[in-house]
């Protein structure tokens, strides 16, 4: 009975220790809440229900089930089932750390208790020693899979995993206890070689990432209105609150990316991921400032949240959602007023050599133009403004500069961005707000095949005790473009207020950076790219193999490893007792190996010729024997010769032999893969 209740204290602990492997998906707390009771509800109900029929212990493990959703939930929940069957590809979608909800923990809370299950009812209904811990490393597989670009690391829990495994195998072996004190730090042992030398493995530098494969979701309309429509708008009542930023530095505050155009409007492209708060990196790895901000809603619409160039990481958003490829942020719903959260970015510090040796990258679809006769018109003035430029970066700076200095900055402009509005604006006018030139210096820079999109934000704001205060009318539209390894760079084709100075001293930074790199692009003091030169893609990285091949892969490894240790542990025990020292010993092997090998390990009550009498004539013939050499020896060891050792265990053989030509086949297999 003891054996019993340790046995399934360590399937529930091994099974629980796999279930914390999703600890790099839900870093929180909230985990335990569907792994403790998943792990350990089905170890007392197979305590209480092992002499009862299996279907009853299934029954009652289901209603358990049920009932240990509630409080995951904090209720009952209809969509139950629906969740279940969802949550394994939200979670492929989700960035890491995923938002510890209901609808994706019941994913773990299945998977633990499913395993636990499996475990407890074949320990307590099976002569199997390791047999139970295998649903426990399944789930550990699959918490490898899911939390694979998780932070934190597995490799303690793996150690934990071997050392339980190992307890759960001398328990079931019938052996004294002191076997477990000699065991278990053995284990251990063998369990810290593995936590060191794991990260050393070639497998463990890149691991395969199933979220590679998955497939995103498809782009959604994320407000019905546009924040690049609202520009127009928010210039006409420019003292209206929209948030506060409290910040060590002045930045501009970007609020939607847009980068698809269908001849109308700008629409944004981007495919929100779900995350507990990281955002994945841009392209560019270089040197870099971090800045934290905590930002305050007041009067801004919409659930676009507001953040500095590339964020990296936000707290205090549930529901927060990611585009990976821009870094906008997007709250599930409208936030309230005084709704507060926390944003840390990365602004980029490229180097002038960084710049300069910069070149686009080949995507057509942020080239493309809208059909219609405007795209000759477009094309040919970037041309004129970008004649003498032999380079894309060059190209870019003439071409912001030619718009600065060519048109008016008027907030009483008509609003839009149209094809023929631009036009309008182009040809006639010639006044427009942030809305007009950005869009017009992103279509004409897409004539040149620099591939660029438009960004919504805010100027910095009114500065007041570290906490910069942005109105509607510190709203501003600007253009950017994508260079190989180098990212999204920012340019501002409209001009300031007075015409010739920009009023915003961001904006006015970066346009005296660009004239500098002019300077040093006219005196060639930089290895430039040659003329014509087509910009290319960089090289995609090779996808790992599909998540349908590689968990039933983790599956079938698992099972190989199992069947090898099923099937070599039975020869390797025989050939310990074979050759142990001393003679006396040996017969005493024998006459083990000759009681495992009839199926009688477990009854120890029987005296050699009770076991002789239960057998047919066949095995008797040998039996007889080696049971009276093995009477002999617990009796007078001192006197047994190494001749009567090796006689014992030529009748040892030859029993095995009448017994393998007695029990079919299938029989046989079954128990030794159950390591009977």
């Amino acid at each position: 009975m003891w054996r019993r209740l340790a046995g399934l204290v360590v399937v529930a602990a091994v099974t629980g220790v796999g279930g914390w492997g999703f600890h790099r998906v839900f870093p929180g707390t909230e985990l335990l809440l569907a792994v403790v009771p998943a792990a350990t509800v089905p170890a007392v109900v197979a305590a209480l229900t092992w002499r009862r029929p299996l279907w009853l212990a299934l029954v009652l493990n289901l209603v358990l089930w049920f009932a240990g959703t509630v409080p995951l939930y904090k209720g009952i929940a209809p969509g139950l089932l629906g969740d279940l069957a969802d949550s394994w590809r939200a979670l492929l979608t989700t960035l890491l750390p995923a938002q510890p909800e209901p609808r994706l923990l019941i994913l773990v809370h299945t998977l633990v208790w499913a395993a636990a299950v499996i475990g407890a009812e074949t320990l307590t209904r099976t002569r199997t020693r390791v047999a139970a811990a295998v649903p426990a490393l399944v789930v550990y597989g699959v918490a490898l899979l899911y939390g694979v670009d998780g932070e934190g690391s597995n490799l303690p829990l793996a150690a934990a995993i071997v050392v339980l495994m190992a307890a759960l195998a001398l328990i079931r072996d019938d052996r004294p206890p002191l076997w477990l004190l000699a065991g278990l730090p053995a284990a251990a042992g063998l369990a810290a070689v593995a936590l060191v030398a794991g990260p050393l493995l070639p497998i463990a530098a890149e691991p395969y990432n199933p979220r590679d494969d998955a497939e995103l979701p498809p782009p959604v309309r994320v407000d019905s209105v546009s924040p690049l429509d609202r520009v127009s708008a928010w210039l006409q009542i420019p003292d209206r609150d929209l948030f506060t930023v409290k910040a060590a530095k002045p930045l501009n505050w970007r609020l939607a990316v847009l980068d698809r155009y269908d001849g109308v409007r700008w629409t944004s492209g981007a495919r929100f991921q779900p995350t507990g708060g990281r955002v994945p990196a841009g392209d560019w790895t270089g040197k870099a400032q971090t800045v934290r901000q905590t930002i305050t809603f007041g009067g801004l619409p919409g659930t676009w949240l507001p953040g500095a160039e590339r964020p990296v990481e936000v707290d205090g958003v549930r529901g927060l959602a990611v585009d990976p490829g821009s870094g906008s942020l997007l709250a599930a719903t409208r936030p309230d007023k005084g709704f507060t959260y926390e944003v840390t970015s990365r602004v980029a510090e490229p180097s002038k050599a960084d710049l300069l040796a910069a070149t686009p990258v080949g995507d057509p679809a942020l080239t493309a133009f809208p059909a219609g006769p405007q795209e000759e018109l477009f094309r040919k003035l970037a041309q004129q403004a970008t004649k003498g430029a032999d380079v894309p970066i060059k190209q870019a700076y003439r071409l912001q500069n030619y718009l600065r200095t060519n048109a008016t900055y008027d907030v009483t402009a008509p609003p839009g961005h149209s094809l023929k509005g631009l036009e309008f604006f182009l040809e006639t006018t010639h006044r427009g707000t942030s809305e007009q030139f950005a869009s017009t210096f992103a279509l004409m820079a897409r004539t040149l095949g620099l591939p660029s999109r438009v960004v919504v934000g805010f100027r910095p704001g009114q500065a007041s005790g570290g906490v910069y205060h942005v109105k509607s009318g510190h709203v501003m539209a600007w253009a950017e473009i994508k260079f190989d390894k180098l990212g999204w760079r920012p340019f501002y084709p409209t001009p300031g207020r007075g015409g010739a100075k920009d009023d915003h001293d961001v904006v006015s930074s970066a346009i005296k950076e660009s004239e500098e790199l002019e300077g040093e692009f006219t005196q060639g003091t930089v290895n430039k790219p040659k003329s014509g030169q087509k910009p290319t893609a960089g090289d995609k990285p090779s996808a790992g193999p599909p998540l349908w091949m590689i968990v039933p892969a983790v599956g079938a490894g698992i099972l190989v490893v199992y069947a090898g240790t099923a099937m070599a542990l039975p020869w390797w025990r025989r050939r310990a007792r074979r050759r142990v020292a001393g003679a006396e010993r040996r017969v005493l092997g024998a006459w083990s190996q000759t009681c495992d090998d009839l199926g009688l390990k477990g009854e120890r009550a029987l005296t050699a010729e009770d076991v002789v009498a239960r057998h047919p004539a066949d095995i008797s013939a040998h039996l007889r024997p080696l049971a009276d050499i093995s009477n002999f020896v617990r009796y007078a060891p001192d006197a047994v010769a190494h001749e009567a050792a090796d006689a014992a265990w030529r009748h040892s053989d030859a029993v095995r032999q009448a017994v393998r030509a007695r029990t079919p086949l299938k029989t046989r297999l079954r128990k030794r893969l159950l390591l009977r």
